[in-house]
């Protein structure tokens, strides 16, 4: 048989919905994982994951007790399985843009507790300037964030970036500092005079980014620094989480200091030393230059593009 009647053949016969659970189980760490994402029993996406491998006639995940891999054809069919779910997923919103010119809807994808007093300002502008369209905002993992933008079915994201994908384009929305904090529990929770050597080995709980080849790199080498016990108590991707693990006093951990700016003044949270030259995290807004967007999405994404570009980002620092 010819390449070009097996490509028909290919086209004619391959379920879409086999691609879209393959991008989930390429993006899980198995294929139980892959089946709670997807609310299915593991056998059905086990099955699905062999009718796709008959399909194309090749391995694409690689699984063995303890290793959970694409397979290199896995990975080419990935990255293009990624397009075309992308795709699919946007049909129904630009069908309807075609008969509705006036709403259109976004999808915002971001990391847990952005605080942005220049976003949010874009956010009253645009509802001003478009009370029609609307708004959906999705809360994850940084990395989760990002391949829903690599996907398209996220609009745009904010979050932190660690390894950038070319494909996609990024701005640095804003930078915060992160301190260490205890609460009310805590031995050292209320003390004066500390210095960062009487951290050492005290219990931590921090992000689930929070080690050396992630987005919170810095933040490791503060807790590193500090000398705190190795073993992390609590982990957690959403910053609400960590903040209720350190008031609990399970841990010292880590915080934005913007962000419980309040919490200390309230005494729901103590700042730990070192008090100087904190790390410093980005925060970055990301999008997809190759997905068709709607009136509405170019004009939120043209709207903080424009805002971040003429504010300093000393006026998008906060300390």
């Amino acid at each position: 048989m010819t390449d070009r009647s097996s490509a028909e053949r290919l086209t004619r016969d391959l379920d879409w919905n086999l691609l879209r659970t393959f991008v989930v189980l390429a993006q899980s760490r198995s294929i139980t994982d892959a089946a709670q994402r997807l609310r299915l029993a593991q056998p059905s996406v086990s099955t699905a994951l062999k009718r796709l491998e008959e399909r194309v006639g090749k391995r694409l995940i690689d699984r063995a007790p303890g290793r959970f891999a694409m397979t290199p054809a896995g990975a080419v069919l990935y990255r293009e399985a990624v397009e075309i779910h992308g795709a699919i997923y946007r049909l129904s919103t630009l069908m309807r843009d075609m008969t509705d010119e006036v709403t259109g809807h976004v999808r915002l994808a971001m990391a847990s507790h952005v605080i942005c007093p220049l976003f949010d300002q874009v956010l009253t502008e645009f509802h001003a300037e478009h009370p029609r369209a609307t708004l959906s905002i999705s809360v994850h993992r940084s990395a989760d964030v990002l391949a829903s933008v690599a996907s398209r079915s996220a609009s745009m994201a904010i979050c932190l970036v660690h390894r950038r994908d070319p494909k996609l384009e990024y701005l640095r929305l804003y930078r915060e500092f992160f301190g260490l904090f205890c609460g009310p529990p805590h031995p050292l929770y209320g003390r004066v005079g500390l210095t960062q050597a009487d951290l050492a080995g005290h219990s931590a709980v921090s992000f689930e980014t929070d080690r050396l080849h992630d987005a919170l790199r810095a933040v490791t080498l503060l807790r590193a620094e500090s000398d705190l016990n190795e073993q992390i108590i609590g982990t957690s991707s959403h910053l609400e989480e960590v903040r209720r693990m350190v008031i609990a006093g399970l841990g010292i951990g880590p915080l934005p200091l913007h962000v419980v700016a309040r919490d200390v003044a309230d005494g729901l949270l103590w700042r730990l030393p070192p008090y100087d030259t904190p790390p410093a995290i980005d925060v970055h807004l990301v999008w997809n230059p190759r997905a068709v967007l709607n009136r509405a999405e170019q004009s939120l994404l043209d709207s903080l593009r424009h805002r971040i570009s003429t504010t300093p980002i000393t006026q998008r620092t906060y300390a």
